[in-house]
């Protein structure tokens, strides 16, 4: 937790303290991943049990607490597969350099570019679909920063071979993502419909 700060406010220089401490990835999931991925997900509990999905007109979706934490469940369980997916996508792409990463500091490299991303989640406390959209995408562009300045640096290559698999990497990263996405909002707009119809039968 204690690389969070840095990570916004000088990443050059913290990265280069992550990559001296040779971080396990157990070590990485029990300091910073396990808590960080929490962050989206207790916020859309929030939002979508006591305000409720809106998709910009004045309806809203409100998801029962039972099926909110159920959800919530399944939505953290997809976030931390998708930590690790993607560090295994970062070594798998590195096979050509010389100096080939671990798959551990791959996936610990991951964890950490994640990390706006999951402080972007705070912005589901309102589950309008707009201003989710709005996090996200600051959450992306600064995750996106973090990746092209750690990959030259964390990996020790040049920053134009960083900047080829960094491309890639982000490209194939929001694919990733819109995959997350889509599973979780088909999940919780079921939350909603299941709600809705216990609703009306009780």
């Amino acid at each position: 937790m204690h690389h969070v700060w840095g990570l916004l406010h000088h990443p050059d220089q913290e990265w280069r303290k992550i990559s001296n401490e040779h971080e396990s990835i157990g070590h990485l999931y029990l300091h910073h991943v396990l808590w960080l991925a929490a962050i989206p997900v207790i916020s859309a509990l929030i939002g979508t049990t006591q305000v409720g999905w809106t998709f910009g007109g004045a309806e809203t979706y409100q998801v029962s607490l039972i099926n909110g934490i159920a959800l919530g469940i399944a939505f953290y369980a997809l976030i931390l597969m998708a930590v690790g997916f993607v560090g295994s996508l970062i070594h798998w792409m590195a096979r050509s350099l010389e100096q080939r990463p671990s798959r551990r500091d791959c996936i610990v490299f991951a964890g950490y570019v994640a990390t706006p991303m999951f402080l972007s989640g705070l912005f589901a406390l309102y589950p309008a679909f707009w201003f989710c959209v709005l996090g996200m995408l600051v959450g992306l562009v600064y995750s996106a920063y973090l990746l092209y300045k750690g990959i030259p640096n964390f990996m020790g290559i040049s920053h134009k071979r960083g900047f080829i698999l960094s491309t890639t990497t982000l490209s194939i990263g929001v694919l990733v993502l819109e995959a997350l996405l889509v599973v979780t909002v088909l999940l919780w707009s079921m939350g909603s419909e299941t709600s809705v119809v216990w609703h009306f039968f009780k």
